[in-house]
């Protein structure tokens, strides 16, 4: 989230000789090195030499490496690269030259070199023991803005709608700055108005994003889809079986099914595998949910509405939208309590003690707990989030004091209630409101 722009606001404000290169998707490795060069000469704050640097393009990485040593041998430099796979796409020599010139030249001097790359998977493994730069990185990853910064970048809102706002940007800083430029007094407003406009940063995002990470795994886009589209947002692994098989057999489905879901889990981190409190994540009770709100929000109430939004008929999208944003919000925001709860408890003294916060639920889908807290013997808190209007009402805590006999573990656990905002209900040992949980980002 925001990498390239993180490190360009970095290099901008130091007076340090820097040069950046950003990798071109599948570009030769000889137009790469060509690109390379030209970065050195157009650079803001130009390399010691840097003109005579490049006299005639590098014939490989290993003699640009070299040239660079040569101009950072009298004072400090950065080297950006950026778009790191696809450079080593291109040349996978590139990780030994790398490695082979860091250890010989460039790491005793002053150089700070920066890798960046969009796929988490991908960099990872970069630092792996088989590979030629372990031992050499510090790793990092970007993540959009956490809940407590999205209540910065809107100083102006109630802690409640700032909730809806990290539901529906995601955090992600383009979305941000958008909606805080527009003005828009709630996120509802906000939406109706992106809504009408197919280039508008809520709906465009999406696409752009998920045109990067899946440009040739057509059944991973497919159950993304699946998932992120349904009313629930927390499918079974039958249930996207189901969608799969439309023009395939059960056994087809069921391959690709296992296999996509494997890449959004473990290679894209797209996807978290869920399991009711108290079991392991080996449970045929597991299910399947976006881990990026905003992902979830557009494949909700934008990806099967753009044909529409461009045709002039964005009022298709806007009803769908006004139709069931309430309901859609009020599961939405379960992980980002349960989050929120977890992130609490070290400094909630009504919390100590809690290790895990899962949600339950029963096998025919029926009964289902919103929160569990837990340490690793017993349940610590039962919770219900409702996220509407009315709040937590004194049933809704009625049936949570039942659900004590039906959770593992839980006969004597405390009753947790979690509303947007408003008073506490009668019966409940603890109360969180929006305020509450915007807190554990603080």
């Amino acid at each position: 989230m925001g990498k390239s722009t993180a490190v360009e606001r970095f290099l901008e404000g130091t007076a340090v000789p820097h040069v950046y290169v950003t990798g071109v998707y599948q570009a030769t490795s000889r137009q790469q090195l060509a690109a390379a060069a030209q970065a050195v000469r157009e650079s803001r704050q130009p390399l010691p030499s840097g003109e005579g640097l490049f006299p005639e393009r590098p014939l490989s990485w290993r003699d640009w490496l070299a040239r660079l040593s040569v101009a950072a041998a009298n004072e400090p430099i950065v080297v950006v690269l950026d778009e790191f796979p696809w450079l080593t796409t291109q040349d996978p020599s590139l990780e030994g030259e790398l490695q082979a010139q860091w250890d010989r030249v460039l790491s005793r001097l002053p150089v700070l070199l920066i890798l960046i790359g969009s796929d988490v998977t991908m960099m990872s493994r970069l630092a792996t023991h088989d590979r030629p730069l372990f031992g050499r990185l510090r790793q990092l990853v970007v993540p959009a803005l956490d809940p407590g910064e999205v209540a910065e970048a809107l100083p102006t809102w109630p802690a409640a709608r700032v909730i809806d706002a990290a539901l529906v940007t995601g955090g992600y800083p383009r979305l941000l700055a958008d909606l805080a430029d527009s003005g828009a007094p709630t996120i509802e407003d906000y939406v109706r108005a992106s809504l009408t406009e197919d280039l508008s940063p809520l709906v465009a995002t999406g696409r752009l994003t998920l045109d990067s990470e899946f440009p040739d795994a057509a059944s991973a886009y497919r159950v993304l889809s699946t998932i992120g589209a349904d009313e629930k947002a927390r499918l079974g692994f039958t249930d996207i079986v189901v969608s799969m098989a439309d023009d395939a057999d059960n056994n087809v489905a069921r391959t690709a099914t296992t296999r996509a879901l494997r890449i959004l889990t473990d290679d894209k981190q797209l996807i978290v595998r869920e399991a009711p409190a108290w079991t392991d994540s080996t449970s045929r009770l597991r299910r399947y949910r976006l881990t990026d709100p905003y992902l979830r929000f557009w494949f909700r109430y934008v990806e099967r509405q753009v044909e529409a939004i461009r045709r002039g008929r964005a009022d298709l999208a806007i009803s769908r939208f006004d139709r069931d944003w309430s309901s859609w919000r009020g599961r939405a925001v379960e992980p980002l309590v349960r989050t929120a709860v977890d992130r609490l408890a070290p400094r909630e003294p009504r919390l100590a003690g809690v290790e895990a916060v899962d949600a339950w639920w029963t096998r025919d889908g029926q009964t289902e707990i919103d929160l569990v807290a837990r340490d690793a013997r017993a349940t610590s808190y039962l919770g219900t989030i409702k996220w509407r209007a009315s709040g937590v009402t004194r049933r809704d805590v009625a049936a949570l004091d039942q659900a004590r006999a039906l959770v593992p573990r839980s006969r004597d656990a405390k009753l947790l209630a979690v509303a947007a905002d408003g008073e506490a209900p009668a019966g409940a040992d603890l109360f969180l409101t929006a305020g509450d949980l915007l807190e554990a980002w603080r």
